[in-house]
């Protein structure tokens, strides 16, 4: 299995359930990548979206990916403090220097606070029912719901104090 190295640039590549693409995030710093494991960082990256429209990210990213949690984790540098947005979503898989995942519509948004607000459970029971999850998808994604919010809660993985800033740190050595 080939492995992109530290400091390669990466595309992360989102689909739908059905195999259609979701979103195409073109450039991405790799600052971990395993089996495992994949940590990147990117800022001002182009996105692509399914229709053909494209926009600019607008602030520094740390995105957080595992091979077996079903959920990824984007923690954003802003000026006052640092929110995550995390995706429901299938484990990663590497295809040469592309990251690739399956969007599962449901999101958390998690505030400077640690407060936090699930997103978009009406489109998970439209695409459920469009895309016909099978009932083993939405038993993993609501175990795995219920295991990013105890991430959230138990400041874990991403959530922990310094992982955002200290993973950044390592982004800038790359920007020279």
């Amino acid at each position: 299995m080939f492995i992109p190295k530290e400091g390669d640039k990466i595309q992360i590549q989102s689909y739908k359930h059905s195999g259609n693409v979701h979103r195409i995030w073109e450039e991405t710093t790799l600052l971990k990548g395993t089996r495992s494991v994949a940590i990147g960082a990117n800022d001002r990256t182009l996105v692509m979206e399914a229709d053909g429209r494209t926009w600019i990210t607008r602030e520094p990213a740390i995105c957080y990916f595992h091979a077996k949690h079903w959920f990824n984790i984007i923690g954003m540098l802003r000026d006052d403090g640092i929110y995550y947005y995390c995706n429901l979503s299938s484990p990663f898989a590497w295809d040469r220097n592309i990251l690739k995942y399956i969007d599962y519509d449901l999101d958390i948004k998690v505030f400077p606070d640690m407060t936090f607000s699930i997103l978009d459970e009406d489109e998970y029971k439209i695409h459920s029912k469009q895309m016909n999850y099978p009932d083993e998808i939405d038993y993993i994604l609501k175990k795995n719901m219920d295991d990013l919010i105890r991430w959230i809660r138990g400041r874990k993985g991403p959530f922990a104090p310094d992982f955002v800033d200290n993973w950044y740190e390592r982004y800038l050595t790359y920007r020279s």
